[in-house]
């Protein structure tokens, strides 16, 4: 998977800095999007912009390469996806909380109409 999903001598790296760090900002920007309402459009923004300083991380700790669009698109859909899930999980929550006479929780992402 070298030189696919990661430049580095060690998937860890990728692990540690795109997956764990750069996960847990793209998590809470999507849960951040969710709870103020603000379309998917805006957080895929958000995530972009997270995703420029996560290649920022892995050029000036790891020596990676800082201007590369394949690594940046592969740490875009990493970060992407797992701000999908949390903006996903915190809408469900909040559609069966806020409105728990229409709605209820049918799985962790998803919600459905009572009656």
């Amino acid at each position: 998977m070298q030189g696919i999903l990661y430049e580095e001598a060690s998937s860890l790296t990728f692990l540690f800095v795109t997956v764990i760090l750069g996960g847990l900002g793209a998590w809470m920007t999507g849960r951040a999007c969710a709870k103020t309402w603000r379309p998917r459009a805006v957080m895929a923004v958000y995530i972009a912009i997270l995703t420029i300083g996560i290649r920022f991380i892995h050029f000036s700790i790891f020596s990676g390469t800082l201007l590369s669009a394949h690594y940046y698109i592969v740490d875009a859909i990493v970060l992407e996806a797992i701000a999908f899930a949390g903006f996903q999980f915190t809408r469900a929550r909040q559609m069966a909380t806020q409105y728990y006479w229409l709605y209820e929780i049918t799985g962790p992402f998803s919600w459905k109409g009572r009656g």
